[in-house]
């Protein structure tokens, strides 16, 4: 949840550096559906407290990595929009972290202290303590300040995705400034 708070920012941004919200309605986004099924999959994969089911940690690792597969989907189809690569780089860190540990998020045990999150051994949901991690410089190693909502740990695929958040959120709204052309990027123009 923590990760969309740039986007959020960005869209509040957008109107202080002459972009009109008016223009997120143009944005051609293709194969959206793809972002409604991968969040429903990680929501079955990984419930939440409320939810009335509890997921097998195997079926949630296997849920959890289709879903990927339907995020990566959606990013490669819309790849040309502003912030997007960066969403897209970010994912394949994630994924390499996730991958070359067995199917879980690793999370340094000084991130999840300062997180205020207490479990040492094995893993909780969809976040793993292994002693040394593969890749450790793409797992989990920062914690989000106490005072963002719904704030845990973060990792630099994390980074990468909030930062093509924000990027996505000032383009789509035509705050970042693109080099003039007689016509608009293929992105805004509505369809026809």
């Amino acid at each position: 949840m923590a990760l969309a708070f740039p986007l959020l920012a960005g869209l509040v941004l957008a109107p202080l550096l002459g972009g009109r919200w008016s223009r997120i309605g143009k944005l051609r986004l293709r194969l959206v559906w793809l972002f409604y099924v991968a969040i429903a999959i990680q929501l079955a994969a990984f419930p939440v407290k409320a939810m009335p089911w509890h997921t097998s940690d195997r079926i949630g690792v296997v849920l959890w990595l289709c879903s990927y597969a339907l995020f990566a989907a959606g990013v490669a189809g819309n790849f040309r929009i502003p912030g997007i690569p960066l969403i897209a780089a970010g994912l394949v860190s994630n994924l390499l972290a996730i991958t070359t540990n067995g199917g879980h998020m690793p999370a340094l045990p000084s991130a999840l202290r300062a997180a205020g999150m207490h479990f040492t051994v094995g893993h909780n949901r969809n976040s793993a303590v292994l002693p040394s991690p593969h890749l450790a410089w793409l797992v989990d190693r920062w914690a989000a300040p106490s005072w963002v909502p719904w704030a845990n740990v973060f990792s630099v695929g994390d980074v990468l995705i909030m930062a093509g958040g924000l990027l996505f959120a000032l383009g789509a709204t035509g705050a970042l400034r693109l080099p003039s052309r007689r016509q608009p990027p293929e992105y805004l123009t509505a369809t026809r």
